[in-house]
């Protein structure tokens, strides 16, 4: 607290003062013992331990057994949190420094004659002191307007015991707001706890989602290849079974050319006697070259590969269905899975 800058800012340094001296629960000069918390800012015990019990509600009282665990609230002031120990307010260090400010300050003032102006004056009758307050208009109020002026038929009470009451009131509702602010803090820092825990749960079920994922694709892909390697396989045996047998066309195709051209040949003979030594023999060649062509032949339909055809309707629908489920349902699931085998197999053998 920096009294000597407020103090040479302002032009009364008591007024200034008495300023700085104010305890913002009650609302008036701090009542001994002054306690000071870790911010460094002022608090009356009486007033410390009002807010820490409104924050604290079921801490036991100095005056019954002590609880072996503290507790915690806000500073009126900069809303720091301060914890305590198991000694409760009482665990704070008095600020004696401003325990003896109080004291030469209110020294100060009762040595010093009440400057004019200083107490509000009755605006109906100048010259009076407001000194007491109308109930029943609740409003302060002089003598002079009880006996003689507008409130003569109202209520009255000493202005002292008003201005009691009515702080004290205001200092009840400033703790009571104070331990709403602590209450309003603490679910703030449970909703931002719970927002945490929330995103680090969803992080983690979309890791293992994806790695549930990642599985299927990977089998998937392992079917796939399996699959594309048995049509890749027949594939090359049909072929290979094709091409021995072109091969085997091309090597008759040539035999029966040559024994084309040397029929053709054998034709142009002019002597009988050299035909017939060689035509039954070209003869023979021809015919047993003609049976040659009763070579091997693809089947009808030898070409198709339908049979390799899939029908993954079935399985897209069951991975349409995919989704998320409790475990009670799985068991409900799997259970009705069973009764109908159960009852499938019960007819199938009543049929046989």
């Amino acid at each position: 607290m920096d009294y000597k800058s407020s103090l040479i800012q302002d032009g009364n340094p008591l007024e200034n003062l008495e300023k700085q001296l104010i305890c913002p629960i009650c609302l008036e000069m701090f009542t001994k013992p002054v306690v000071i918390l870790p911010c460094q800012h002022n608090l009356c015990r009486k007033c410390a331990n009002d807010i820490f019990q409104a924050a604290n509600p079921y801490w036991s009282s100095r005056g019954g057994s002590m609880s072996m665990s503290g507790g915690r609230f806000r500073c009126p002031t900069c809303r720091h949190e301060v914890i305590m120990d198991r000694h409760g307010v009482y665990g704070l260090q008095r600020n004696l420094l401003v325990e003896n400010i109080i004291d030469i300050y209110k020294q100060e003032c009762s040595s010093r004659p009440l400057q004019k102006g200083s107490h509000p004056m009755c605006k109906e009758h100048e010259d009076e002191k407001i000194n007491i307050y109308c109930l029943t208009c609740e409003m302060p109020t002089c003598s002079m307007c009880k006996v003689f002026g507008a409130h003569q038929a109202c209520e009255v009470a000493p202005l002292q015991s008003v201005f009691q009451g009515q702080k004290t009131e205001l200092s009840n509702c400033i703790s009571m707001l104070v331990a709403g602010n602590d209450r309003v803090q603490t679910i703030i820092t449970q909703l931002e706890d719970s927002s945490r825990v929330t995103k680090e749960n969803s992080h983690q079920v979309k890791e293992e989602l994806s790695q549930k994922f990642d599985v299927l694709y990977a089998i998937l892909d392992e079917k796939k290849s399996e699959l594309l390697q048995r049509i890749t396989q027949e594939q090359e045996e049909k072929l290979s079974f094709i091409e021995a047998l072109i091969q085997q066309y091309r090597e008759q195709l040539d035999k029966s050319t040559k024994l084309v051209e040397t029929a053709i040949q054998s034709l142009d003979e002019p002597g009988g006697a050299i035909f017939l030594l060689s035509a039954k023999k070209l003869i023979k060649s021809i015919v047993e070259a003609s049976k040659g062509c009763q070579l091997g032949k693809t089947e009808q339909g030898f070409e198709n590969m339908d049979y390799f055809t899939l029908d993954l309707e079935h399985i897209a629908d069951t991975l349409r269905t995919i989704d998320f489920g409790t475990d009670e349902e799985e068991e409900e699931f799997t259970e009705d899975d069973q009764e109908e085998e159960e009852s499938t197999e019960g007819k199938e053998e009543g049929h046989q």
